[in-house]
C-alpha cells in the first residue's frame, strides 16, 4: 500500500526571479516563433511589461534552486530509480521577464501499479507572481521502480 500519509504533505516554497535572458534563451532553443517570447521591444509595444514567459519554462524555473531533488528524500523517493513520468500545466495568468515567481509544492497523490512494482507520486505546484496572483498550477507525476 502506498504511503497515503504523504498526501497533502507540504513540500515548501521558493522564489525564482525570471530574467530576460532565461526567457529569450528558452524561446530560442524550443523554436518559439511568437515575438512576445523573445522581442522585448515588441512585447512592450503590445502593452506587456516585458517578454511573456512560455508556460513550459515554468517547469525549468521550478528546478532553479540549490537542490531541486531534496524533496525526494522527504517523500522516500530514490533519485536513481525515479523518473519524471508526465507534466501538466493549468494556466491562470501570464508572467513576464522581471517577475519574481513563488513555487509552492505539495504531494497530491500516491499510488502503485504492477502489483506495487511501480510507485507513483503526483506533485502539485502553485506558481504565483510577486503580487500573489496565480500564474499556473504545475502537475508532475514521478514514478519509481520498486522491483526487488
Amino acid at each position: 500500500m502506498p504511503e497515503s500519509g504523504l498526501i497533502g504533505k507540504d513540500l515548501g516554497s521558493h522564489q525564482v526571479p525570471v530574467s530576460l535572458f532565461q526567457v529569450q534563451f528558452y524561446a530560442k532553443v524550443t523554436g518559439q516563433t511568437e515575438r512576445l517570447f523573445f522581442d522585448e521591444v515588441y512585447a512592450k509595444a503590445q502593452g506587456y511589461p516585458s517578454v511573456v514567459v512560455p508556460v513550459g519554462l515554468l517547469f525549468g524555473l521550478e528546478m532553479n534552486r540549490e537542490d531541486p531533488y531534496a524533496w525526494f528524500t522527504e517523500v522516500g523517493l530514490d533519485t536513481g530509480k525515479t523518473l519524471h513520468a508526465s507534466q501538466e500545466f493549468i494556466c491562470h495568468g501570464q508572467c513576464f521577464a522581471g517577475d519574481v515567481l513563488t513555487f509552492t509544492s505539495r504531494v497530491a497523490d500516491v499510488y502503485t501499479k504492477k502489483n506495487g512494482t511501480l510507485y507513483f507520486l503526483d506533485r502539485h505546484t502553485r506558481v504565483e507572481n510577486q503580487d500573489g496572483k496565480p500564474v499556473a498550477d504545475l502537475i508532475s507525476v514521478f514514478v519509481e521502480n520498486r522491483k526487488s
